[in-house]
């Protein structure tokens, strides 16, 4: 299990469009990808989930990967948050 923290940038969140990006980034991969916000936790594969936790600007996250692929999978939404998420 890996795990790294990381803020939000986008300047609406995580709303439906980036949302789904990050979805996308995380079907491609094998392991179980989950985040921590406040006091949940969300399905990172889940446009649905995402959405639910009402994450925000300014806001850290904690992804969480298991998993054969994890590394590649936590590195790979690490990069695509901190890219913008096509924003």
């Amino acid at each position: 299990m890996v795990s790294q923290k990381v803020v939000i940038k986008n300047p609406t969140g995580l709303h439906l469009r980036p949302a789904g990006i990050l979805c996308k980034e995380a079907m491609q991969f094998k392991s179980l990808i989950t985040f921590k916000f406040k006091d949940s936790t969300a399905n990172a594969k889940s446009v649905l989930s995402v959405l639910g936790a009402c994450v925000k600007c300014g806001d850290e996250i904690e992804f969480v990967c298991e998993g054969e692929d994890e590394t590649a999978a936590l590195q790979t939404l690490i990069k695509a948050i901190e890219s913008g998420l096509g924003e």
